[in-house]
Parts: C-alpha cells; structure tokens; sequence
C-alpha cells in the first residue's frame, strides 16, 4: 500500500505557514514504513528537533481505479480515520529554501500514526465532520471537513489522473490551522464526530 498526502487543503493552515492557497491540490507520499498503528508510541527521531504534528482525516481506498472520474470517485472509498502527518518542519524549512523535495521531513519512519477505521455510512454527512487534536490535554487543532479546500472527491480523481489507486491505500487528506512542535513526554489524542481514535504517546 501507499500513502498519499494533500498538503495545504486547509486556507487558515496555508496562511499560518505563510503558504499561497493552492488552486490545484498539492500532493506528497509517504511509504509504507511511515505507518504507526495500534495507538504505539511515537519515538522522536534525533535528526530534527522541530517535529510538527498534523492531524488529518483519512481514506481508506476500497477497490482499484485510474482516471477515476469525480462524479464517480465516491465509489473508491469506503472507510474513514484519523492520522497524524508528522512533519520535521526545520528539515522541511531548508528543503523549501533550496526548491527541493520535501520527502525527508515528512516520510520519514512511524511519520503516519493512523487510527483504526469506520465505514463511511456511519457518518450522516462526510462533509460536516468535526475533528480534535488534544496535546497533554490542550485543544490545539479543531477543524471541520466543510472547510475542505477540495473535497474527497476532486482529491481521489485528481490524483488518480497520474497514479493509479489500489485497494488498501491511505489518502491524508489535509490538516486544519493549530500546528504545532511535539516533545518528548507528550500526550497526543484525536477525536472524529466526538469518538476519541488517537491515543498515544511521544517518547
């Protein structure tokens, strides 16, 4: 499986980092050894001292397609969680800097704790979703899935226009503003529609 990433699908995210608000998604992966499952620790690696957690609501793609067309992109997937995009965002500073890719600060390994699934029926609306990030306890993100810079779908058929999706791939679909350093010794939970699905903690 793959992990594909929308960065900047959030305006009020866009503008914290001073970034343009993208008219065309922008798009990044991570490989598969970037997972982090069953709510384990995440251990802070020793090469960035500026690791930024990103929470996203994320796709599960349930059956393979290309030049998937967006009235039907709705077809291709059919469970949702939570993840967390892990960005080394002093490595990823530099890396801007210089015009180069972004791959070491954001693909690097247990960068993509994901929570476990739930079929997407079990949602009344996929675009009212609310979704929480607690740090220690603290509020730091609370975003709603209607401030979607491009929905589920215009992401599924725009990156299936270059890469072909395949069953079991993950789509990170954008974080909202309220990014922030982890350290070592915090706490990290996450909640979709009030459900707590984030659990871990930072070593």
């Amino acid at each position: 499986m793959k992990i594909i990433a929308i960065g900047r699908n959030y305006a009020e995210h866009a503008k914290e980092l001073n970034n343009p608000v993208p008219t065309t998604p922008v798009i990044f992966l991570k490989p598969d050894t970037a997972l982090l499952k069953d709510n384990k620790p995440f251990y802070h690696p020793d090469f960035s001292s500026d690791i930024h957690y990103e929470l996203e609501v994320v796709l599960k793609i349930g059956k393979e397609g290309k030049h998937i067309a967006e009235k039907f992109a709705s077809n291709y997937y059919d469970e949702i969680g939570l993840g967390i995009d892990f960005t080394a965002r002093d490595i990823q500073s530099k890396h801007k800097e210089k015009g180069l890719p972004w791959e070491l600060a954001k693909a690097f390994d247990s960068s993509a704790p994901v929570s476990l699934f739930q079929p997407k029926t079990d949602f009344e609306d996929l675009y009212n979703l609310n979704f929480e990030l607690k740090v220690n306890g603290e509020q730091r993100q609370n975003g709603y899935t209607k401030d979607l810079l491009f929905s589920f779908e215009k992401i599924i058929s725009f990156v299936s226009q270059y890469i072909t999706l395949k069953k079991g791939d993950l789509i990170f679909t954008g974080t909202p503003a309220g990014v922030g350093k982890v350290n070592k010794g915090d706490k990290l939970e996450a909640w979709l529609e009030g459900k707590q699905l984030l659990n871990f903690d930072v070593k």
